[in-house]
C-alpha cells in the first residue's frame, strides 16, 4: 500500500537505554511502513546531552515551538551514579523540565483501558485523568545543606533595591533548607489549559492544593483558578453540563478511591508526578499510560510517562531475551501524528493513528501481550510475547486493520 503523506515535521526526541531500542522497533515496524514519516530528529540520549552541554534539550524545545508537535522517547535524568557510569561532565537537570519550563505547558496523563486489566480499586469503572503542572515547584528549587547553628531567612529584593524578610527557622544544630517558586504566568496557563481540555473532552475538572497550610504559595494557585474560571469559564462549564471543584489535597486522594473515574484530577507539580505514577499502576501498569504536555501557546509534546526501563536494557545488553511493555511509547506516536493530521487538515494520518491505537489495545485483548500485563490479566490462556514479538503482533493487526 502506498505510505501516507505528510506536510509538516514534527519533532522527534530519541531517548536512552530500553525504551531507545524500542523507539527504533516501532519506528521500523509501526509507523515508516505506512507513513512518509517527516521529522526533525533531536538525539536526547545522555551521551549527546553531555556532548552538547545540554544545548540538544534547549534546541528540540525551541523546534517544538516552531513545528508544533514532538513526540519524546523516555530519557534518563542523571544523579551521581548516573554520572559516574556514563562519565558525564556534571550533573545534567531533566530534560522534561528543561522542555516543560520552555513550552510553558500542563502534563495530562491517562491510563490506557484494556479488557483484561482491570484497576485495583473496584470503583473504577472509567480512566481518570492526571492534569501535572510542569513548572516550578521542587523542579525549579534551591538547597542548602545547613552545617550547624544559624539564621534562615526568605528574601525578596524588588527591582527598586528594597528586601521583603521572612524567618525560615532558628537552626540549632545541621539541616536543609529548600526554596522553591511559581509565577502568576505559569500558574494561570495551567489552570487555563485544563479548562481548556475539560471542555474538549467533556469531563469534570477537579483542582486541590493544601492552601490552608501553604497559605501564601497555595493559596495563589486556588485564587488564579477560581478568578478565571469565575471570569472566563463558568458560562461555558455549565452549558457543556461539567463542572469544575476544588477541594484539598488529602480530600481529593479520598475521595478519588471511593470516584467511578471520568475526570480530569489538576495537581501541583509534585502531587501531579506522584499521583499519575500511583493512578497508572492502580489501573494495571507504568506502561500503560498516556501523557501528552498541552501549552497554552500551541505546542503539544506526546512521550510515555514511564522511565527507560534500565533493568531490561542491561539484560539486553547481555543478550538475554526481554518482554518489555511498548505501549505507551507507540501511544505517544499514535498521539503526535493523530495531532499533527488534526493540525495539517490530513484525515489519513489522523486515522492511520486511531488504527494503531486499535491494533495495539486488540491485541492485548487478543491474549498476546507483554509480561507485566500477563501477571496481572484476567483472561484466561494468554500468550507472553517478548519485546520484538509483540511489536510484530501489533504490525500484523495494524496491516490487516489497514487493508
Amino acid at each position: 500500500m502506498s505510505r501516507i503523506k505528510m506536510k509538516t515535521p514534527l519533532v522527534e526526541m530519541d531517548g536512552d537505554e530500553m525504551t531507545r531500542i524500542i523507539w527504533r522497533m516501532i519506528k521500523d515496524d509501526l509507523i515508516c511502513p505506512f507513513v512518509d514519516l517527516r521529522s526533525e530528529y533531536f538525539d536526547l540520549g545522555l551521551e549527546m546531552r553531555d556532548e552538547t552541554g545540554d544545548q540538544v534539550t534547549v534546541d528540540s524545545a525551541e523546534a517544538t515551538k516552531r513545528y508544533g508537535v514532538a513526540v519524546k522517547c523516555a530519557t534518563i535524568t542523571p544523579n551521581a551514579a548516573r554520572v559516574e557510569e556514563y562519565g558525564l561532565r556534571q550533573m545534567w537537570k531533566s530534560p522534561n523540565g528543561t522542555i516543560r519550563a520552555m513550552l510553558d505547558g500542563t502534563v495530562f496523563r491517562a491510563p490506557i483501558v484494556v479488557k483484561g486489566v482491570e484497576p485495583v480499586v473496584r470503583s473504577w469503572k472509567r480512566p481518570i485523568t492526571i492534569a501535572r503542572h510542569a513548572y516550578g515547584d521542587v523542579y525549579k528549587n534551591a538547597e542548602i545543606r545547613v552545617p550547624g547553628a544559624g539564621r534562615a531567612e526568605l528574601v525578596f529584593t524588588s527591582a527598586d533595591g528594597s528586601e521583603t524578610r521572612e524567618p525560615i527557622h532558628e537552626f540549632t544544630g545541621a539541616g536543609v533548607i529548600q526554596g522553591i517558586h511559581n509565577l502568576d504566568s505559569s500558574i494561570e496557563s495551567f489552570a487555563r489549559s485544563c479548562f481548556e481540555y475539560a471542555l474538549s473532552t467533556r469531563q469534570d475538572l477537579w483542582f486541590a492544593t493544601k492552601d490552608t497550610i501553604s497559605k501564601t504559595y497555595d493559596h495563589r494557585f486556588k485564587d488564579v483558578f477560581a478568578e478565571l474560571y469565575d471570569k472566563e469559564y463558568r458560562g461555558r462549564f455549565e452549558a457543556a453540563g461539567i463542572k469544575y471543584f476544588y477541594t484539598l489535597i488529602d480530600d481529593a486522594v479520598a475521595r478519588v478511591m471511593k470516584a467511578e473515574g471520568g475526570f480530569i484530577w489538576a495537581c501541583k507539580n509534585y502531587d501531579g508526578d506522584v499521583m499519575s505514577d500511583m493512578l497508572s499502576s492502580a489501573f494495571g501498569s507504568l506502561a500503560m499510560m498516556t501523557s501528552v504536555l498541552v501549552s497554552p501557546h500551541g505546542y503539544f509534546e506526546y512521550e510515555a510517562a514511564h522511565g527507560t526501563v534500565q533493568r531490561h536494557y542491561y539484560k539486553h545488553l547481555r543478550g538475554e531475551r526481554t518482554s518489555t511493555n511498548s505501549v505507551a511509547t507507540i501511544f505517544a506516536w499514535s498521539g503526535a501524528l493523530r495531532k499533527r493530521g488534526e493540525l495539517d487538515s490530513l484525515p489519513h494520518l489522523a486515522n492511520f493513528a486511531d488504527r494503531l491505537e486499535e491494533a495495539t489495545v486488540s491485541t492485548i485483548e487478543g491474549g498476546q501481550m507483554t509480561g507485566d500485563l500477563a501477571r496481572i490479566t484476567t483472561l484466561e490462556n494468554v500468550t507472553t510475547l517478548d519485546t520484538e514479538d509483540f511489536i510484530h503482533a501489533v504490525a500484523e493487526r495494524l496491516r490487516a486493520l489497514l487493508a
